[in-house]
């Protein structure tokens, strides 16, 4: 176990360490609260940056500082109150960079927010919330001009994710190509649909914008009023189409069923979900959202889940290497379930069209 204290040292915090504690529940990076002693003296968070998912922690931190001191300049000059809160502040060590190394770990800190919470709740009211959130975190940062760099390289691109998939097929290292048949068909008939965002991306149609890449309702703060403070889980913002937070939020916010859901009765699109969430994401982006943006908003419901069914039976196909399974299936559970919410959103095209339509209409 690291010297928490030591680490914490590296950082140009104000107070006196009073108290470090495991906070949160986050999957990827190790978390604490670190309490000061002081009552004039802010709380911090440190967080161990998980190095095996983000290879260039240079890259991620030059990414999270330049969106962050971007939001705080448009607040400043809106005139808002209490930025400290509506914003991540990240310390720096005596080098001057946001992160340091110790032996071959990497950490950062930032101020703690106070009297802030963030909810697991998944419902129209939060979905609504979540949406203008999201929304208003793109707004904010369409006119950013310095570039960013992809965390996560082909993250949330489906060429490649279906690149990935013929390789699994054309090796079948587990043998079971021949028994999923029929998915491998149904992929392979929405392939180029599916690749639609490259495509237009590559005529020049469809711009990059900088993106969430992790649109859920519990990485948003909220005050003691219920109102949206910050969006927060930094690492994965990057270059990316609109549809990555748009579609992201509703793969797992509007399935009515899990994500590994063996019942796949209780597997279905939730259109009141996507109503409020659309609602939302819209109020907020529609100031700089093109018609090619708009139109497509559809396509991005049924990208996600069409690209983690892809996700999935190529783990399967490979003999499950990427993603923890519980039962030799689970992959090809996953993917079952993942192609039914496929399928309900193909059903509700029309229906998604025309709402959105109705809100951008003058």
């Amino acid at each position: 176990m690291a010297d928490l204290k030591d680490i914490i040292s590296r950082f140009k915090t104000e107070g006196t360490v009073a108290e470090v504690t495991q906070f949160g529940s986050g999957l990827i990076n190790d978390t604490y609260k670190v309490r000061t002693a002081e009552a004039e003296c802010p709380d911090y968070i440190l967080q161990r940056i998980n190095h095996n998912i983000f290879r260039d922690v240079d890259m991620l931190q030059s990414n999270i500082e330049a969106v962050t001191g971007h939001i705080r300049k448009k607040l400043e000059a809106a005139g808002e109150g209490d930025i400290g809160r509506k914003v991540l502040n990240f310390i720096p060590t005596d080098s001057g960079k946001t992160y340091c190394r110790v032996g071959d770990q990497w950490w950062r800190m930032m101020v703690f927010i106070p009297n802030a919470r963030t909810y697991e709740t998944v419902n129209p009211k939060f979905s609504y919330f979540a949406g203008k959130a999201f929304g208003n975190f793109q707004s904010m940062l369409a006119d950013l001009d310095k570039p960013l760099g992809e965390t996560i390289p082909d993250f949330h691109n489906m060429e490649f994710r279906l690149r990935q998939f013929h390789d699994a097929l054309g090796e079948n290292a587990a043998g079971r190509a021949g028994e999923v048949k029929y998915y491998i068909d149904e992929i392979e008939k929405r392939a180029e649909e599916m690749c639609k965002a490259e495509r237009l991306h590559r005529e020049g149609l469809l711009p990059k914008r900088i993106c969430h890449c992790d649109t859920k309702v519990n990485n948003m703060m909220f005050d003691d009023n219920g109102d949206v403070l910050c969006v927060i889980d930094l690492d994965t913002v990057m270059p990316s189409y609109v549809f990555s937070d748009y579609g992201d939020f509703l793969r797992t916010g509007a399935n009515t069923g899990a994500e590994d859901d063996r019942n796949l009765d209780n597997v279905n699109f939730d259109m009141e979900i996507f109503e409020a969430f659309t609602k939302g994401y819209l109020e907020s982006a529609r100031s700089f959202l093109l018609p090619v943006e708009t139109e497509n908003l559809p396509y991005a419901a049924a990208l996600f889940p069409y690209m983690q069914c892809v996700r999935f039976l190529t783990d399967y196909l490979n003999g499950d290497t990427y993603y923890k399974i519980r039962y030799p299936e689970h992959n090809l559970v996953r993917t079952k379930a993942q192609f039914k919410l496929l399928q309900s959103v193909e059903g509700h095209s029309g229906q998604m069209q025309k709402y959105i339509d109705g809100i951008m209409r003058p």
